[in-house]
């Protein structure tokens, strides 16, 4: 029973990780595509002949965040692997991931 529990406990976690990056990262990027659109001045609707919308300061400021979030979530798991695989370990000393050589 105890590994069981012990399978379940460990499956709900990989679920878990599964959506956030699965589901998470691109739902990010789509509203940074989003943003982006907005912030250059244009949007998913047609305009009449002559009408011009102008560039939003903001929403590109919104777009490059939500793109460096989804960079650096890419960047810090292929550095997690490539730690791994090189018998490195990620510590976060404070707010900087830190490779540091395993025990």
């Amino acid at each position: 029973m105890e590994q069981l529990l012990a399978a379940l406990d460990g499956a709900w976690r990989v679920l878990l990780v599964a959506i956030v990056l699965g589901a998470g990262l691109p739902t990010l990027f789509a509203a940074g595509i989003r943003a982006l659109a907005w912030g250059i001045g244009g949007d998913a609707e047609v305009h009449g002949a002559g009408v011009i919308v102008k560039p939003n300061l903001i929403g590109r400021l919104v777009a490059y965040l939500l793109f460096a979030i989804v960079l650096g979530s890419v960047a810090l798991g292929i550095g997690y692997i490539a730690a791994h695989g090189m018998g490195w370990t990620i510590t976060f000393n404070g707010l900087m991931p830190v490779f540091t050589p395993k025990h």
